[in-house]
């Protein structure tokens, strides 16, 4: 941890000069201080990874800066100097916390294993904490579910743009699983094994959302009590996911484009830059391109964020996956709930395939656990789904009359819409509509003839 940041605390100039020329030469950055209240202005306004400090000096003393730090950070390692007669003294600072100590006279290699272990220690703490927070959030992840063209062709996305270091902007209406196909391109990443910090720009208040994202020092406003790193120092050499992104003031705007281009961070009532090593993954369910042409969103920045795009389809438009989301959060939601639930109705699928889904993944995972929960055994029925939801169908979704339906004539005129709407996407490209079609070019081609739409059969 050669990059470490130490202050040295000793009222003795010469053992300042001493540890601070001992420190450099080991490569750590180093600050040096005279006295408590010198060290307690050193510390309130940059972060230091090791304190080390002389218990007795005139004044206040080594506990006393001690105790202050651990009143504003737990994260400090605190490493005391004592002559030998007071290591009683130095005993009791570990019992306030203090990771070890030191008697005078040191020999250089001692002071060296010392202050790396206990460096050693400080990392390992960090990891910890990244560890839990990593767990927490796996046991929030879902995988993203589904083998309908527009999924595979996400999947494909994802592979290739998880190996760059290139900004992603992935849009899609709320529910239809952004945040999953960012955490898809940082687990796929080199940056895999650190952190993936997300955040929901929407969620939070304007005037809170700046010392969430870029952290502050004590005093930067009331009730910065302590030093707090924010989200991307957070996410430093791993993912940031900023979601709804478009929610963001210009004010915020203009700070997040200055770390994008310069790399570097500066806390609320910081003086100084930190370089920071994060890529964003940006997501928002606004068209920003209208959004930067009504000023609502700067350009620079948008160009910034969306250098390679990923369009989440929302679930309407990737009906065949319902079987499988159904299956698998069933099965989920069978194991949190306790309950015995293994299969669906014919009944409630064919209702679900027909409900039009405004919410996307996240209604039909509400859905289904309600549907769970409800299931008086094994089988999910109709009666499980909430009343309503055959009226909330898809406009324009058959309804079988009283005197019942010609079914081989509503599936052709169904078929015929399908290839003449995607026809008309497609600019009268066959090899591009049957691409929208999830189709071969041959079996696209066969329905044309079919249904007699295929009027020059050499075009292609």
């Amino acid at each position: 941890m050669s990059e470490a940041r130490i202050l040295v605390v000793d009222d003795e100039r010469s053992m300042q000069e001493f540890l601070e020329i001992f420190l450099r030469r080991e490569g750590f950055d180093v600050a040096t201080a005279g006295d408590v209240d010198s060290a307690l202005v050193a510390i309130d306004s940059d972060d230091y990874d090791l304190v080390i400090t002389d218990i007795q000096m005139p004044g206040r003393t080594g506990l006393d800066l001690l105790r202050e730090i651990r009143q504003r950070s737990n994260d400090t390692v605190v490493l005391m100097i004592t002559a030998f007669a007071s290591t009683d003294t130095a005993i009791s600072a570990m019992k306030e916390g203090a990771y070890d100590y030191i008697t005078k006279p040191f020999k250089v290699e001692e002071i060296r294993h010392v202050i790396e272990k206990a460096l050693e220690k400080k990392l390992l703490s960090r990891e910890n904490r990244r560890l839990r927070s990593e767990l927490r959030s796996q046991q929030r992840h879902r995988t993203i579910i589904g083998g309908s063209p527009p999924i595979q062709r996400i999947f494909d996305l994802i592979g290739q743009v998880a190996q760059t270091r290139t900004n992603v902007l992935i849009s899609g209406e709320s529910g239809t699983g952004k945040e999953l196909v960012a955490r898809d391109i940082h687990t796929q990443s080199e940056r895999s094994d650190k952190p993936f910090v997300a955040v929901n720009c929407g969620a939070i208040p304007e005037n809170l959302l700046e010392s969430e994202l870029f952290g502050y020092v004590k005093g930067a406003f009331t009730g910065a009590v302590q030093n707090k790193e924010g989200l991307f120092e957070a996410a430093d050499g791993g993912t940031l996911f900023l979601d709804e992104i478009g929610e963001l003031s210009h004010p915020l705007q203009v700070k997040l484009l200055r770390v994008i281009q310069e790399r570097t961070i500066r806390r609320v009532g910081g003086t100084s830059d930190q370089a920071v090593d994060v890529r964003i993954v940006s997501a928002t369910n606004r068209n920003l391109s209208d959004e930067v042409s009504a000023g609502r969103f700067r350009e620079d920045l948008y160009y910034r964020l969306n250098v390679i795009q990923i369009a989440v389809p929302p679930l309407r438009e990737r009906r065949s996956d319902i079987p499988l989301l159904v299956t698998h959060f069933m099965q989920k939601f069978s194991e949190e709930l306790g309950r015995p639930v293994r299969s669906v109705s014919d009944g409630v699928m064919g209702k679900l395939m027909a409900y039009d889904f405004p919410g996307n993944v996240r209604e039909l995972e509400n859905l289904v656990e309600r549907a769970v929960a409800l299931s008086r055994d094994e089988h999910i029925g109709v009666d499980a789904l909430p009343p309503g939801l055959s009226e909330r169908a898809r406009p324009g979704a058959p309804q079988i009359p009283a005197e019942g339906i010609d079914l081989d004539q509503v599936l052709a005129d169904y078929e015929r819409s399908l290839l003449t709407q995607g026809l008309e996407q497609a600019g009268g490209v066959k090899k591009r509509a049957a691409q929208l079609l999830g189709v071969s070019f041959r079996s696209f081609r066969y329905r044309l003839e079919k249904l007699g739409l295929d009027d020059d059969p050499n075009e292609s």
